[in-house]
């Protein structure tokens, strides 16, 4: 996309787009994502989850894997997300750890709920105590692997993110 043609209306219209050709084309859910810097498109992505089996390929995760890729950089500080839903849990957590800019989002999280993408369980497992959470977290062999992170801690060579 152009400079002259972008902006936050333009961006997201195509992310809609995006969204509603990856229906059609059964690849996955109605979710579609783009990582923009300096208003110029980086990555796109769209829900994978049922055309590649796999529970993380939300269109968040599929743009901010792309765009690492092609920035060659773990981070994505000074990019923006473009998101046809306000982000999921494992969404919100994967752009806190890109370290991106701003998040524009279109539908909400309780418009997703109306359509079956409710994401209130995980929320609300997040706030119980471990021993209170559904899925059993069960601690075991803390003293070894503590060992690892001490290495960690100590590595001259390591590279911090």
């Amino acid at each position: 996309m152009s400079a002259e043609n972008s902006g936050p209306d333009s961006f997201m219209a195509r992310a809609i787009e995006l969204s509603l050709e990856n229906i059609r084309s059964n690849q996955g859910g109605p979710f579609a994502a783009l990582i923009v810097r300096d208003a110029e498109i980086i990555s796109e992505g769209t829900n994978r989850v049922t055309s590649t089996n796999d529970p993380t390929a939300h269109a968040e995760i599929v743009a901010i894997r792309e765009a690492c890729r092609k920035l060659r950089r773990f981070d994505l500080a000074g990019c923006e997300i473009y998101a046809t839903c306000e982000p999921c849990p494992m969404c919100l957590g994967a752009i806190y750890w890109a370290r991106l800019a701003r998040i524009y989002f279109a539908n909400t999280a309780a418009d997703a709920a109306k359509i079956g993408f409710d994401d209130s369980l995980i929320y609300e497992e997040t706030r119980r105590p471990l021993t209170e959470r559904r899925i059993p977290m069960i601690p075991l062999m803390r003293d070894a692997a503590i060992r690892v992170f001490d290495a960690w801690e100590v590595k001259p060579d390591k590279i911090s993110y």
